[in-house]
């Protein structure tokens, strides 16, 4: 029992109308309700309907049972009996108002939740009732998150009352939610948020099972798991013997390491030759052979068998996969295809196949050759390697024609040579993330294995296994489908991420347990790593500043063009993605600009010190460059501004304008014509008239009189006023006085015939009603007209002042241009990029000058290689690398090369991917190298880079590559994994706390304690984040809150990390720290709390122990029928206790060596449990008042104690008598008892502070079994016995590492009568077929 529990129920209102309550002394039966009862589930929280007369259930969301809160219960019958007085508790709360009904209903069945044996106290902030455990003084509210501690005062009071029924001191009671107290008790014990720790009584009365606070802080402990041990070991292969060592240190995983592969049986065809030439190490030819052995086998589809080259950057893959098709070759296997990330890979394709041997096959790059079929006459390819880069494999002609189609034709469908994924990370994302899209890359990478089911697949990637859900293009690996325990990659992809980080070291174990996967990294000992800050120059911070104003302006500027232009959905929406992804590039040039100073001092102190420079990029700003050049020319005064050119073309293209005057010009054109043909309309004679009508209405066909416009005319000019003419609406004939006629359209109509009929004069100067609205909108249209020509004047007046801003603001240049020319320029400094240009220094120094990166006798396609021959041949010092140009490329002090000079690997721009790390790092650090690189991961003070980069030097110190093997390799990168789980409940603290729906969990950064502090961050929070559109439809109060700003936050942000990280580097400095340090903090107590209540994925637990040793003989349980791998069932015996010689010992050594402190000594508890106290031996540690805790039982705790919680919980001893007898007390008392004692829950199966354990760890092959170990699981009464958990041990007698699944005691027999199921369904498939 970790701490309290909330058991709050809440009414839905209204609620229905329920039970009158009976009246005092009276026994009537209550009536029954008369409509379903609404409650909010104590759980999940939502409302469910719970019919008339039910009092327990069960609810179908979370499937928490439960009961109604006693407000809702139906009132007993005066014939219930009373329980016996030493069985009542507290109930659950009840407004003060009812207090006479709640204390009959206290009287009877209690609520699902109310833990007899704790006081029920309700929380000060929340009102939520929490089961608080006895003793128990200081704790964090489950549901709200304060700190919480008991007022003693009150307790005492309540502790009398509840034992002897007598009414306590009268109290004040406040209007808040109270529990029902005991008979005669006014008010409950209160629980105060934590300002200062307050000392607690012991009980009045001896509560049924005492609750060991002791036993909480050791459980917590035994929950995350032991210190982290070694997590790298050297790697040797450790079933084959053959070729030379590797020629650099190589590691593996202590996870991996301790998983066999499969006896090797097959033999190499080209062993005798491998002999003689030595070109391929003992690691790489342990490769060849497993991938060949595995390659023999098919899966329970049909399709043949694949492999994982898991191995680190640098290891040596190229060679390997060289030596794989020169094995195949000498089969008869000669096609095979070669994927890989970019052309100018091939050249080095061809060094490695030259390097086995294997000259005589051919390297075919599929760029250079054209759509038709490849084994043509044209073209003549009948062998060899296709060497094709994932774009190309996405690549279609004009015509239709793809190159996975071209490829499949060449290979043929009973094709069984080779298919290499190199680099094979780039097919990631074949199963996205939900709301986005597969990529093309990853269709097709398995469209080619479905077409080619007789392929020999190969996956090579250093970082292939970082995600779970990147394994979905591996189909060849069987690790779901026909044949194992998930029926799809879905089944399988939701099964990892419920088992957690360690899942995913179970996959890895399992894959090389069945020989089909490698997974060595080079040891980065000898490297150096080191963090530089390049704080923000005055200058820089000021321009950072006003940008960030800028962009807030240009903000508001946007959203007012909007309104005024009207611009239609659609198009505002596109105006402000383009916006906010311009916003993210802009300031993360900034970062980058920010730190070019740093990067050009290092680099110059690097060269004073003979040594050469690789600087790390991930952007070029390419873009912008070649968008500046096309505006201003290939001359120009100074390098291009990546900022600015950027910030000059988001306005220039999408500055909403309303609608040019030229386009109401067509209207206006219409118009004119109208008021022409008004008022050149001829008036019609009667007679003209009836013949046209006649006509229309075919009276007649041999009528004689054909209707003549100048007859008519001629007619109509005797203007007689006798003359009739027909009304064109009744068309009946009335005389011309009597109709009216239109001036304008010469409309003749009766007054009658109109809608409405017209009442007013017959006059000459009448308009239809047609005219007059014609001549309205004319009117109305000119006025228009003149509206928006001065408004269409007037934004782009607007928008020319915002370009002058813009060309006015000092802004930084292009960081690449910038540091190749303050380091000698193109001359002097090796780029290898994806830019195609770039600007120079003219040699006037008066200005710079466009040209392309190549020079006449170097092609664009191999500029890249021959700057990299230029580094490797010392004759230029000084690498500039970007993601785009770089992968696959190698810069190490390699012995073949001129340059073997110590590389010194500088990071300008941090890559914020785990992924692109690893490759970008693994440029300088390679096989065969003389010397292991520096590396300088430059940060800001700006965001969260000071944190990211010195967790990255961390990690690359523990000799990890990052995302391989064991995610406890150190300080793992998943703590900058912000946009977590944790992340996002963290940011919702954060912005809860901001818009003052909730208090903060913390103190704001630079806040004190006091309120006002706290509301100024708040109103610069929210002033801020205004800015930055996370708060929108912001106003300012007025009244009571006059001045305060107010706003919302749309529910989809109240989430989203990456939105919030992104949007934070548009502040200037100094609230862009505060408010990702508050981020920072939240998340720090979120994690905390996730750990405490044992709901972290702490990855791979370390198991610790004196003494760790084997019970019996390991029990094979089942065996993979493919592989022959089998899963095995491992008993251990530990003893974690520490003798209290072993004790003693340890604290005479420190004061010997003088380095103990005056508060290192023996402690005991202030409190008694069943009549003991424990004892316990703290050491200072490496941190000044935090102390290393060695408990009698279990040993050193993972958790180290701050000097205040020691002295607040123990108090030392000085009697050696006293510490000798209860230390050997508790020593042999916990090697039969938990710390619980007697009355614990869980029984004999609890293990919290046992010293002598038996513990079980499923190990070996895994993933087949693993539908039977969570069912098995499932069943478990304890919570943490319930979660999937890898952990990790070493045996003290013969140094045995195993690691596997924890299987707790009791369901030992569980997990064996399902495994037993599984081998029994097995044999009787083979039997019978």
């Amino acid at each position: 029992e970790r701490g309290p529990n909330s058991i709050r129920h809440t009414p839905v209102p209204p609620v229905p109308s329920k039970p009158s309550p009976p009246m005092a002394g009276g026994s009537s039966s209550p009536s029954p309700a008369s409509a379903l009862i609404q409650v909010r589930c104590a759980g999940c929280r939502g409302v469910l309907a719970v019919a008339p007369g039910m009092t327990e259930f069960i609810c179908p969301k979370c499937q928490m049972a439960q009961r109604l809160p006693p407000q809702l219960m139906p009132n007993p019958s005066s014939s219930t009996p009373s329980p016996p007085k030493s069985s009542a508790a507290p109930a659950l709360p009840a407004p003060p108002q009812h207090r006479k009904r709640a204390s009959q209903a206290a009287q009877t069945s209690q609520a699902h939740g109310v833990d007899p044996t704790k006081i029920q106290l309700p929380c000060v902030r929340c009102q939520a009732v929490l089961n608080v455990p006895h003793g128990l003084a200081n704790f964090r509210c489950p549901q709200c998150g304060v700190d919480l501690a008991v007022d003693l005062s009150k307790l005492q009071n309540f502790l009398t009352a509840a034992s002897n029924g007598a009414p306590p001191a009268s109290v004040p009671v406040p209007p808040t939610f109270l529990p029902v107290l005991p008979p005669g008790m006014l008010q409950p014990p209160q629980l105060v948020a934590v300002t200062t720790t307050v000392p607690i009584g012991l009980p009045a009365t001896e509560p049924p099972e005492e609750i060991n606070e002791v036993a909480i802080d050791v459980e917590r402990d035994e929950d995350e798991g032991g210190t982290v041990g070694e997590t790298f070991t050297d790697y040797r292969p450790p079933k084959l013997s053959l070729g030379l060592p590797h020629p650099d240190p190589v590691v593996e995983t202590s996870s991996l390491s301790a998983v066999q592969p499969p006896e090797p049986t097959y033999e190499l065809n080209i062993m005798d030759e491998l002999d003689q030439t030595k070109t391929l190490s003992c690691l790489q030819i342990e490769t060849i052979v497993y991938a060949c052995q595995r390659h023999l086998h098919h899966l329970p589809t049909g399709d043949r068998a694949g492999f994982f080259v898991g191995d680190g950057a640098g290891v040596g893959k190229g060679r390997t996969i060289a030596g794989l098709i020169w094995e195949n070759w000498q089969q008869g296997r000669h096609k095979a295809v070669w994927v890989s990330v970019g052309s100018d890979l091939k050249y080095d394709a061809r060094r490695d196949l030259d390097d086995v041997g294997a000259k005589c096959v051919q390297v075919h790059p599929l760029n250079k050759l054209p759509y038709s079929k490849l084994d043509s006459k044209a073209i003549g390819i009948k062998n060899g390697v296709i060497f094709v880069t994932y774009s190309s494999l996405i690549a279609s002609s004009e015509r239709g024609r793809s190159r996975l189609q071209q490829l499949v034709q060449w290979c043929g469908h009973e094709f069984d040579g080779l298919i290499v994924f190199d680099e094979c990370h780039k097919a990631k994302n074949l199963i996205p993330d939900a709301g986005s899209q597969p990529t093309r890359t990853g269709k097709a990478v398995l469209e080619i294995q479905e077409k080619l089911p007789e392929a020999r697949v190969v996956y090579c990637s250093a970082t292939g296994a970082s995600e779970p859900r990147n394994l979905g293009y591996m189909v060849r690996l069987g690790l779901w489908g026909d044949g194992t325990s998930f029926q799809d990659f879905p089944q399988f992809l939701g099964a990892l991420e419920k088992g957690g980080v360690g899942a995913l070291e179970l996959v890895a174990m399992d894959m090389k347990a069945r020989g089909m996967y490698v997974c060595r990294t080079l040891s980065y000992k000898g490297a150096d790593f080191d963090t530089v800050e390049a704080p923000l120059e005055e200058r820089m911070t000021n321009m950072y500043g006003k940008a960030a104003e800028f962009w807030a302006d240009l903000r508001l500027e946007l959203l007012s063009a909007g309104e005024i232009s009207g611009e239609e959905k659609g198009v505002s929406n596109q105006i402000w993605r383009l916006y906010w992804s311009s916003h993210q590039r802009f300031f993360r040039h900034m970062c980058m600009s920010a730190k070019v100073p740093a990067v050009v001092k290092l680099a110059k102190e690097a060269l004073a010190e003979n040594k050469c420079v690789v600087i790390g990029l991930q952007s070029t700003g390419e873009a912008r460059t070649e968008e500046a050049v096309t505006k201003y020319g290939v001359e120009m005064e100074d390098f291009v501004s990546g900022p600015r050119e950027l910030l000059l073309k988001l306005v220039e293209e999408n500055y909403p304008l309303p609608p040019k005057p030229d386009t109401f010009q067509q209207g206006e054109e219409k118009v004119t014509e109208i008021q022409r043909k008004r008022h050149s309309a001829q008036d019609v004679s009667f007679k003209g008239r009836v013949r046209k009508v006649a006509k229309m209405e075919d009276v007649s066909d041999d009528d004689s009189g054909d209707y003549s416009p100048s007859e008519s005319s001629d007619h109509e000019s005797s203007e007689s006023d006798e003359e009739f003419h027909m009304c064109q609406i009744c068309n009946s004939e009335e005389e011309k006085s009597l109709l009216l006629n239109c001036s304008g359209c010469s409309l003749r109509v009766h007054p009658s015939c109109l809608t409405p009929p017209w009442t007013g004069m017959l006059t000459d100067d009448w308009s239809c009603y047609s005219c007059k609205k014609i001549e309205g909108q004319e009117m109305e249209h000119d006025a228009n007209v003149a509206d928006f020509s001065k408004r269409y004047d007037s934004a782009v007046e607007r928008k020319l002042k915002i370009l002058d801003v813009i060309r006015s603001l000092d802004l930084p240049n292009n960081p690449l241009d910038d540091i190749i020319d303050q380091l000698g320029g193109p001359d002097k400094v090796a780029e290898i990029t994806g830019r195609r240009g770039m600007l120079i220094r003219t040699s006037d120094g008066k200005g710079v000058i466009y040209q392309a990166r190549n020079a006449k006798e170097v092609s664009m396609e191999m500029i890249n290689m021959h700057e990299k021959q230029q580094f490797m041949d010392d004759k230029k010092l000084i690498a500039i690398i970007s993601e785009a140009g770089s992968a696959g490329v190698s810069l190490h002090a390699d012995r073949r090369a001129k340059n073997q000079r110590r590389r010194v690997h500088v990071t300008l721009e941090l890559p914020w991917s785990a992924d692109r790390a690893i490759q970008q790092f693994g440029r300088t650090h390679r096989s065969n190298q003389t010397s292991a690189p520096q590396y300088r991961l430059l940060f800001t003070n700006l965001g969260g880079e000071k944190r990211f980069a010195s967790i990255v030097a961390k990690r690359l110190e523990s000799l990890g590559a990052l995302t391989q093997g064991d995610r406890r390799a150190g300080p793992s990168l998943s703590a900058f994994n912000y946009d977590s789980t944790y992340g996002k409940k963290a940011l919702t603290m954060v912005y809860r706390g901001i818009m003052e729906q909730d208090s903060f969990p913390v103190v704001p950064p630079r806040c004190s304690d006091n309120q006002a502090s706290i509301e100024e961050f708040i109103t610069e929070a929210k002033v801020a984040l205004v800015s930055v559109g996370i708060i929108r439809d912001a106003t300012v109060c007025n009244g009571k809150v006059a001045g305060k700003l107010s706003g919302r936050i749309v529910d989809a942000d109240m989430h989203d990390v990456a939105r919030f990280l992104n949007r934070l580097l548009g502040l200037a400095p100094d609230i862009q720290n505060r408010l990702f340090d508050l981020f920072i903090s939240i998340l720090d107590v979120v994690l905390h709390n996730a750990r405490r209540e044992g709901q972290l994925d702490s990855g791979i637990v370390d198991i610790k122990g004196k003494n760790i040793e084997l019970k019996e003989p390991p029990k094979t349980v089942h065996v993979d029928s493919l592989s022959g791998a089998s899963t095995i069932l491992f008993t251990f015996t530990i003893d974690r206790g520490v003798t209290w010689e072993s004790a003693k010992a340890m604290l005479d050594g420190r004061e010997n060596d003088g380095a103990g402190s005056s508060n290192d000594g023996f402690y005991e508890s202030k409190r008694e449990w069943m009549g003991r106290r424990h004892f316990t031996l703290a050491l200072e540690g490496s941190t000044e008042g935090i102390y290393k805790i060695i408990r009698p039982a279990i040993g050193e705790a993972l958790r180290e104690m701050p000097l205040s919680e020691l002295k607040g919980k123990y108090r030392k001893v000085s009697s050696i008598d006293k510490v000798s007898k209860g230390w050997q007390d508790e020593y042999d008392v916990s090697s039969k008892q938990c710390m619980h004692g007697s009355k614990c829950k869980v029984g004999s199966y609890c293990t919290v502070g046992r010293r002598l354990q038996e513990f079980n760890i499923l190990g070996g092959l895994i993933l087949p079994v693993w539908g039977t170990i969570e069912k098995a699981l499932a069943k478990q009464v304890y919570q943490n016995h319930k979660r999937i958990r890898v952990v990790r041990l070493v045996t003290t007698n013969d140094n045995q590492r195993i690691v596997g699944l924890f299987i707790p005691n009791a369901a030992v027999e569980s997990v064996l009568t399902g495994l037993f199921f599984i081998s029994w369904n097995f044999c009787r498939v083979v039997q019978w077929g």
